[in-house]
């Protein structure tokens, strides 16, 4: 594994020294001592693996097509932002606007989320982007999505307890939310429906949770011992007659 230490680096010359690393074809990729940094792996592309210790700064992995970056601690605000393929894992919790305009990939996080996750996120083509979040979410989860699968999963929550904020899928026109545990239909958005889940949808859980949980050293079977409630937007143009509600 190739090291760098990022300790008092600042972010330019960091992100130099990590692209000259993919650059001469270095694979496996270790940041020591990240404190803050921000671009850590922004358009980077190709099969790397990065492993940062330490707490990397805003707009890491943006636009960022291929490489895997493993996160050991927290992470902060617009990860990728725009990201088209590769995986994001967060063994922390992380900050606000995550996966704005995300076009593909996974985001998978232990912990909780803040503001604004999965805000505009969209396929492209045969692409279906994914974050799960093992935590609780702040307010606009899944503002604007136009596409691909959003889980929230309140692992470290009581089983009633409300674990995502206001507004849930506000401006929602695509994809699919899933919420572990209950949901009250007024905090969502108005083109927002709220289901039961069936047997397809546990198909689709597990396919994503299977992965998830063996990133993070979850148990499956655990994970999906509590019901999910399923939410799809029911108007395919919820601003058709109004700018805002």
């Amino acid at each position: 594994m190739f090291e760098i230490d990022a300790k008092d680096k600042y972010y330019r010359d960091l992100n130099e020294e990590v692209r000259a690393a993919v650059d001469s074809g270095e694979k496996d990729i270790r940041l020591k001592n990240v404190n803050g940094q921000y671009y850590l792996a922004t358009g980077l592309r190709g099969k790397v693996n990065i492993t940062i210790e330490g707490v990397p700064g805003n707009d890491l992995s943006a636009f960022m097509d291929g490489p895997t970056v493993n996160i050991k601690s927290n992470a902060q605000d617009n990860i990728a932002n725009t990201m088209n393929a590769g995986k994001i894992v967060i063994h922390g919790s992380a900050g606000d606007v995550l996966g704005y305009g995300m076009r593909g990939g996974k985001m998978h996080i232990r912990g909780d989320v803040g503001y604004r996750v999965g805000i505009h996120m969209k396929g492209v083509k045969r692409q279906s982007p994914t974050i799960i979040a093992g935590g609780t979410a702040g307010d606009f989860f899944g503002e604007y999505m136009a596409g691909g699968v959003l889980i929230l999963l309140g692992l470290d929550s009581p089983e009633e307890s409300p674990i995502v904020g206001d507004y849930l899928g506000t401006g929602m026109h695509g994809g699919t939310i899933y919420i572990r545990g209950p949901v009250q239909q007024k905090y969502c958005g108005a083109e927002v429906g709220v289901m039961e889940t069936d047997a397809d949808d546990k198909k689709v859980l597990e396919k994503h949770l299977k992965e998830y949980c063996a990133d993070l050293g979850l148990d499956l079977k655990e994970v999906m011992s509590r019901p999910f409630k399923k939410l799809i937007p029911v108007s395919s143009r919820p601003y058709g007659n109004l700018y805002a509600y």
